[in-house]
This record gives structure tokens, C-alpha cells and sequence, in this order.
């Protein structure tokens, strides 16, 4: 029968075609889709389920493992007192045991006070930036924002 070749040449271009019809459905779904390019806490949420997000518009600020920081300000008469490399000792409210970490930072400009921690004590007018990190496995020990306290260690090594 000639014309069934034809009707099995039209059978296969529909299936084909509903092939790609599926891929790209699959696609188009693949791309509404987005995974965290590592293990990593959520740090912040900038939008809400059913909330309409652009396109290349960050929905979540991630903090990977590793990138925890302490940043904490020292008065310029103890600049000189500390360096890169040290250890110092920090403790926070429900932290439990004092966390180990190694100074990694210390700023080179000077800044005011910040009203937050100015008291009625004796505190230098300029303060200086200094930026410590934890033992891997003391980060989770630690929340972005959280009050700490920091002391050197008795060798300061």
C-alpha cells in the first residue's frame, strides 16, 4: 500500500516532535530550578515563596563553611600589641566552652568609635578593625551579628 509509508513518516515526525515538546518542557522546568553551588548556611532571605524574583536576582545569601569571620575592634594604644597570626580566645553568650582562633586581619586605617560600643569608660576615640578566624570546627558554634568577647591568649601564639 503506497500510502501507508506516508502515514508512518507522519507517525514518526509526531513523535518526534512530541519528543522535543517533552525535552523542552523538561528544560524550561530544569531552568526555573536552582541549586546551592555548595554546602552552605542560608545568611540571609530576600524573598518569600510566591514573592516575583528577577531573573539573575539573588534569592539567598549563603556563608559557606570556611567563611566565617570574627571582627572585632581594638583601641590604637594596642595596635602594636597584637598581629597577624595570633591566637586569641573568644566567647560569646550560649557558646559554651571559649572558641580558639587565629588573628587573619588587622585593618591599616583607623576608625571612629561606633556609638553602639562607646561607653562612659575609658575607650579610645579611634579603634582599629581586626578580623579573626575560627577552628573549622567551631564555626557552628558561632550566628553572623552575635556579640562577642575576645581576649588574647596567655602566650600569644
Amino acid at each position: 500500500m503506497p500510502a501507508r509509508v506516508d502515514e508512518r513518516s507522519a507517525a514518526a515526525a509526531s513523535t518526534d516532535a512530541a519528543r522535543h515538546a517533552v525535552d523542552q518542557a523538561r528544560w524550561r522546568v530544569d531552568q526555573k530550578r536552582q541549586s546551592a553551588p555548595a554546602d552552605a548556611r542560608v545568611a540571609d532571605t530576600y524573598f518569600r515563596a510566591g514573592e516575583w524574583v528577577a531573573a539573575g536576582q539573588p534569592v539567598v545569601s549563603l556563608l559557606p563553611p570556611g567563611a566565617i569571620r570574627l571582627r572585632f575592634f581594638i583601641p590604637e594604644s594596642e595596635l602594636g600589641a597584637i598581629a597577624v597570626g595570633e591566637r586569641v580566645s573568644v566567647q560569646c553568650d550560649g557558646c559554651g566552652a571559649p572558641i580558639a582562633a587565629r588573628i587573619a586581619f588587622i585593618a591599616t586605617q583607623a576608625e571612629y568609635t561606633p556609638p553602639v560600643i562607646y561607653s562612659n569608660s575609658q575607650r579610645a576615640r579611634l579603634v582599629f578593625m581586626v578580623e579573626a578566624r575560627p577552628q573549622a570546627q567551631d564555626e557552628t558554634r558561632l550566628r553572623p551579628g552575635q556579640p562577642i568577647d575576645v581576649r588574647r591568649t596567655a602566650a600569644g601564639t
